[in-house]
């Protein structure tokens, strides 16, 4: 079914119209009044005033300007109704003027002027760009994640307090925002819902009820735009999952504790992952210090309490429960309170190895940190941060690992716009290699070897004639290329760029995972690179510059121009030209 835009109706015309009908038609009665008198009052001479004078008078009259009689002495009449005419008509002008200032006030002339502002706006994003629903910490740091990797967004949130904190911002691309209810279908059409290059609905507000009505709203206004939403619900998951083949939901505890069993089983699983994360301090020399067998404490079973404590469980390792509510099901050792010294020396803190605080308040899981290290310094402690301005507590608590919902779904939901090739990756890494502790010292090394101490980009290319037109144009010349080609630097093709290939996914969806050197790249190919900045620059002149691309595919510089092209040809034979690095010129 074909989208129909909305109509283009500009709404603070409409206001102001309504609002200034009464002082503009009070104006131009006054005007017409006062012209038309000067125009009929016989001057000095017996002569009236023609219709140009008598206009112009009364212009410079109304605004007190006062330039004099002219074009010649007045008459008493004539003095007696300019006196008139002054009165009037400064009199009009004040209410005229009221009349603007209470329409500048008037906060329904001020919502639609920001509403209009922001949908022309949102007109003048050209680029594909994602509708952000919800400017908190979740989405402040989303959008600050999108604009570094160039992908405009526009944003809707219903605090007036955040909007202004959006206007301040230093993106690098457009980042338009309104304050409004997103669950409102009228507010997603003026964000662009069903413009074609909206290319998703990402719902990260804090009720998952609003969340669901955004998603399902979105999907009723653009059948084929991408959904992403928050939930720690089954229900609510179970929703929506049935609201289309491009919809997805994010549970950022359900994502910690399949994190936190990756580390369990293979530290340097849980390692690539925060580095490629940008986590702080992390770095491929790191080795997570994990504790040894024993009982784990969890402080809180709400959303993330029951993650982790079932991720343990499935470990065989032993818990202890600690919170405030009655059990919902049977758990071994629980205990009704909140984490005090006093119930953590009942769940064993001195003999534990391990401490979750998992609470949804930032000041308990503090507390829970300084009880539990007074009593068990040895401890291993993690700790739920809930309120991304809380970060310098929390570091200075010194917590193992430090779990922030906002930053764990920022970096999931931006991974799947910027890196969809990256899920897969790490699923066959869990499945192939969860356990081979080996394999992911080995790939860490290999990382550290390629791209060193610098912070890793994610990038991701599909080979075809927007995005590699040199490359495209090489096949159609007869090319045959491999990725190894491709990862050579333009600078000197004896050297490597720094970036190692993760995944290559061919035409036929056929998934290849760190693939070798030698393997034939070919139209529709989708890479997804691990690299510097740099690196990846490089890459992206390659794939666009055919001179630079003949240069790492050949070893040979490709002349510029036709005519410099048959000059060398004659020089040095057809076979100079030949994409083949194994041709002979004679050169």
């Amino acid at each position: 079914m074909a989208i129909r835009p909305r109509p283009v109706n500009n709404p603070v015309i409409f206001i102001i119209l309504r609002e200034m009908r009464t002082p503009i038609l009070v104006l131009i009665c006054v005007y017409a009044v006062a012209i038309l008198g000067m125009a009929l009052i016989p001057g000095r001479d017996g002569e009236p005033m023609s219709i140009f004078h008598a206009f112009y008078f009364v212009m410079y009259t109304a605004t007190t300007t006062g330039f004099g009689e002219i074009p010649e002495q007045f008459s008493d009449a004539q003095r007696l109704w300019a006196i008139v005419c002054l009165f009037v008509t400064v009199i009009t002008w004040l209410y005229s003027i009221g009349a603007i200032i209470r329409l500048l006030q008037n906060r329904f002339f001020q919502l639609a002027r920001e509403e209009w502002r922001f949908i022309a706006a949102v007109r003048r994003i050209s680029e594909d760009y994602y509708i952000l629903c919800g400017f908190g910490d979740t989405g402040s740091l989303l959008a600050r994640g999108l604009s570094d990797a160039g992908i405009p967004a526009v944003v809707l949130d219903k605090d007036e307090n955040r909007i202004r904190a959006l206007r301040l911002r230093d993106y690098n691309v457009p980042m338009p925002g309104l304050c409004c209810d997103a669950s409102v279908p009228r507010f997603l059409i003026d964000a662009g819902v069903q413009a074609p290059n909206c290319k998703g609905v990402i719902a990260l507000t804090h009720d998952e009820e609003v969340n669901l009505k955004i998603a399902a709203v979105s999907r009723l206004l653009n059948p084929n735009i991408r959904i992403i939403a928050v939930s720690a619900s089954q229900f609510h998951e179970e929703t929506l999952a049935t609201l289309g083949h491009d919809t997805h939901f994010v549970d950022p505890f359900k994502v910690f504790a399949r994190g936190l069993g990756a580390a369990i089983v293979n530290p340097p699983l849980y390692v690539l992952n925060e580095w490629l994360s940008h986590a702080r301090g992390v770095t491929l020399d790191m080795r997570l210090r994990l504790p040894p067998p024993g009982r784990w404490i969890i402080c809180g079973y709400g959303r993330m309490g029951r993650e982790v404590h079932q991720v343990l469980h499935s470990f065989g390792v032993e818990t202890a429960v600690i919170d405030p509510h009655p059990p919902e099901e049977d758990i071994d050792i629980y205990i009704r309170g909140r984490a005090t010294a006093k119930t953590l020396k009942a769940a064993g803190i001195r003999k534990a190895v391990g401490v979750v605080a998992a609470n949804d308040d930032d000041g308990h899981n503090l507390s829970i940190i300084i009880n539990a290290r007074g009593l068990n310094p040895g401890v291993f402690m993690i700790v739920r941060q809930n309120r991304h301005e809380n970060e310098v507590a929390f570091n200075a608590a010194n917590a193992d690992i430090i779990m922030q919902p906002s930053l764990v779904t920022a970096r999931k939901i931006l991974f799947m716009i910027t890196a969809p090739l990256l899920r897969p990756f790490f699923s066959f890494l869990l499945r192939r290699h969860r356990l081979d502790v080996r394999f992911m010292e080995r790939l860490l090394t290999r990382l550290k070897e390629t791209i060193g101490d610098e912070w890793p980009q994610l990038g991701s290319v599909v080979l075809s004639e927007k995005q590699a037109p040199a490359l495209y144009r090489a096949w159609e010349e007869g090319a045959r290329i491999r990725l190894v080609d491709l990862l050579r630097d333009p600078r000197g093709r004896e050297a490597r760029l720094a970036i190692v290939p993760f995944v290559l996914r061919g035409p036929d969806e056929r998934l290849a995972f760190l693939p070798e050197d030698d393997v034939e790249v070919r139209v529709g190919d989708e890479l997804l690179l691990c690299g510097t900045e740099a690196a990846l620059t490089w890459l992206e002149a390659t794939l666009n510059n055919e001179h630079l691309l003949f240069y790492v595919v050949t070893g040979r510089d490709l002349p510029h121009g036709w005519l410099l092209r048959w000059l060398y040809r004659q020089r040095y034979g057809a076979a100079a030209l030949c994409w083949s690095p194994a041709a002979e010129t004679g050169a």
